[in-house]
């Protein structure tokens, strides 16, 4: 690995009188506060390659120089330069990479002695035999410059890495940078100083690597390792004569002699570059004329994207990225997370599964096209964890061309990590309903008479607040030709709308409520869970818009017997150095009781073996607990399910962002929704004619199959059967 020391460069005291202050040894010349004043005036006057008659400088005195002393920091940092940071999927394949600058730092053992070579000819051939400054070279530049059209630098390779040190830690704030670069005597005097101290605390190896790879090569090409990479798809290990001259040769005016932009340029200062390490015979004389016969080849120019547009899973990685963004753990601020993001060089784990997204990913698109009027999503997350193993969305594309499907919308999540408004859940609700009875002392044996419509008008209930009646006339009616007296058990497996309203009223809004708030679900808008559904008995059937990530939230906490985690996507964070540091937590806690988690598991087993989702049984026929769910109007369908090892929900939904779902233009023009919502439609892009069920659309055509190649290569896990305080042995 590169080094990495971030100790400090000490300066002399600047409190000590100018008469005792003496410099150090340098290039095997000790020289008095006179000489150091002289050396500092010869380097000043070389600004931007042109000279600055010496007259005008000549004022400069001894005194001057020590208050130009006493203004310097008390420390140079010479740490990492920034580097990129990377996204690794589970199977450890790279997903993206954030930067700021595109660097790789690489030791100095890992770049080609020809490269090293092409370097130190063209900047400072003498680097190993002088100290921090190049007398010589300095003086050569001074009268070159002054005495014809030609230029040339006279920085040491030490002083050049102070500069690009100095304009790094700048981080882009104009101002610093102009000051950094500024064409003075007084920043000439810095640098030199900054240097001379630095090869006091550094070997020439060290310094002469981190040049390497603090240099800017041009076209967003950071370091020697990635300009290898970008314009050769070559490591700095494996560059080749030719290659290594012209990378050398870029680091004088990146832009001008960019080989991208201005190819002839480009190669004509390669071949200054190769004259220079001819003359000093670093190469032969043949070894020059081959190299400069090579060509460069546009095509071979490699670009890295930077972020999550156009990546494999841009959705995915773009929760990596707010979800970092998010977390305190990183920073007090969201811009020194951003900043630890795109600088820090990072390794970000995550456990996204490529297998499992692919197939999550592969059966919504058979079902749901990107520009078809529906929308479709397909969520999975580890039980006990929260870590979210496949996120897939039928609008897969990240961007702003919405003729071609694209969004930037997470249609999965909720809107404070990117997502929408949110999507009617359905019967899905039924589930914390009966959670919350169980909680509050109902068993699973309990009765009621629910006939096929009822009338819950003056019907009384318990909010949060007080006592309170229906209001209005609100009639509810069976949709799954299930009536009649039965259990919670039969209820759920059937989705009687009748039952669940009656226990929903009886055991209260308060605690049926503040049940979805406690396993995660969250709204698609800024309405309050419990402020505002506390009054509205309609919340068991599903009216509330929600995210359908937080869905498949709530259902895992079933599955890890009431243990409650925020969905997470990162399972480790390691710096360049390979400190670890903490990912944001899923702050996994129990929020029910194992006993009510294992009666609602009870309950939802009995929709799959005897109900509704009979037909959406994964192919092992292992245990597994679900629940269909379908709104009113049929404007959504789901399906939420889940085994101990792992839970997943799928939905189909009208798009309600976009003009009214409809059958015709007419109706369009008139302002209609389809009256039928997505029930027997069939879906333009694919053909496929949905029932407009849960089980039958979103279960049997997406959450099986993805659950079928998730669970295939996972060992069967069974649930705990509640006790008869749960069940009421009914």
């Amino acid at each position: 690995m590169p080094s990495r020391s971030t100790r400090s460069v000490p300066l002399e005291s600047a409190e000590r009188p100018a008469r005792f202050l003496r410099l150090r040894r340098f290039g095997g010349v000790t020289s008095s506060l006179a000489m150091f004043t002289l050396v500092s005036v010869l380097a000043g006057v070389l600004v931007a390659g042109l000279f600055i008659p010496v007259a005008a400088v000549a004022g400069l005195t001894s005194r001057a120089a020590v208050a130009e002393l006493d203004k310097l920091p008390a420390e140079l940092q010479t740490g990492t330069p920034p580097t990129r940071s990377r996204v690794l999927m589970g199977n450890g394949d790279t997903l993206a990479y954030f930067f700021a600058e595109n660097r790789v730092p690489v030791p100095l053992s890992q770049v080609a002695p020809v490269m090293r070579q092409a370097q130190l000819a063209i900047e400072d051939h003498r680097f190993y035999q002088h100290g921090a400054l190049d007398i010589r070279g300095t003086a050569r530049a001074l009268v070159v410059n002054s005495t014809s059209d030609d230029t040339q630098g006279g920085s040491s390779i030490t002083q050049q890495y102070v500069k690009m040190v100095l304009v790094t830690r700048c981080n882009n704030d104009v101002a610093c940078v102009k000051d950094a670069k500024a064409p003075t005597v007084a920043r000439k005097v810095r640098e030199l100083r900054y240097a001379i101290a630095l090869e006091k605390q550094l070997s020439k190896d060290e310094i002469f690597e981190r040049y390497l790879n603090i240099a800017y090569y041009g076209d967003g090409a950071y370091g020697i390792e990635q300009a290898s990479k970008h314009y050769f798809g070559t490591t700095a290990a494996k560059l080749t004569l030719p290659q290594a001259a012209l990378l050398a040769g870029l680091v004088q005016n990146p832009e001008s002699f960019n080989p991208a932009k201005n190819t002839e340029a480009a190669l004509e200062r390669r071949n200054v570059v190769l004259a220079r390490m001819a003359e000093l015979q670093m190469i032969t004389p043949q070894q020059q004329a081959a190299a400069k016969k090579a060509k460069f080849d546009e095509d071979a120019i490699e670009g890295v994207r930077n972020g999550c547009i156009g990546t494999r899973y841009p959705f995915l990685c773009d929760y990596v990225r707010r979800t970092m963004l998010a977390s305190p753990s990183l920073g007090k601020t969201e811009e020194d997370r951003a900043n630890l993001i795109n600088r820090g060089g990072l390794t970000i784990q995550t456990a996204i599964d490529p297998k499992t997204q692919d197939i999550a990913q592969k059966r919504v698109n058979a079902i749901v096209g990107p520009t078809d009027p529906l929308i479709s999503t397909m969520n999975m997350i580890k039980p006990g964890t929260g870590l979210i193993v496949a996120m897939a969305q039928s609008r897969p594309e990240m961007g702003s061309n919405a003729k071609k499907g694209e969004t930037y919308w997470n249609l999965s999540a909720d809107p404070a990590m990117g997502g929408i408004q949110g999507y009617q859940a359905g019967s899905t609700f039924k589930t914390f309903t009966a959670a919350a009875a169980l909680e509050e002392g109902t068993k699973l044996s309990k009765t009621y008479n629910a006939r096929k419509t009822m009338n819950y008008q003056y019907k009384r209930f318990r909010s949060c607040e007080r006592s309170r009646f229906v209001p209005d006339r609100w009639r509810v009616s069976n949709s799954t030709g299930k009536n009649g007296r039965m259990n919670m058990s039969k209820a759920a497996a059937f989705s009687v709308n009748n039952y669940f309203v009656q226990l929903e009223l009886d055991t209260g809004m308060c605690p049926v409520v503040k049940m979805a708030e406690k396993l995660g679900v969250k709204t698609g808008g800024d309405r309050d869970l419990v402020d505002y559904y506390q009054n509205i008995p309609a919340f068991t059937l599903g009216s509330v818009e929600v995210s359908p990530l937080s869905m498949a939230e709530a259902y895992a906490t079933f599955a890890a017997r009431g243990v409650h985690c925020n969905p997470i996507i990162i399972e480790a964070i390691t710096t360049a150095d390979g400190t670890r540091l903490d990912p944001p937590s899923a702050n996994c806690e129990r929020v029910m009781s194992t006993k009510v988690a294992d009666g609602v598991n009870k309950m939802l087993a009995y929709v799959m073996t005897d109900g509704t989702g009979r037909r959406v049984r994964t192919s092992d026929r292992r245990p597994q607990a679900g629940k269909t769910g379908t709104i009113n109007s049929n404007e959504a369908v789901w399906f939420a399910g889940y085994t101990p090892d792992i839970a997943g929900v799928s939905m189909i939904s009208i798009d309600n962002t976009q003009k009214p779902f409809v059958k015709s233009k007419k109706a369009r023009r008139a302002g209609e929704f389809r009256r039928s919502g997505v029930k027997r439609f069939r879906i333009p892009s694919t053909g496929v004619r949905l029932e407009g069920s849960g089980s039958g659309d979103a279960g049997m055509k997406i959450w099986k199959p993805a659950m079928d190649s998730y669970l295939k290569d996972t060992p069967e896990t069974r649930f705990v059967e509640p006790p008869r305080s749960i069940t009421g042995g009914g």
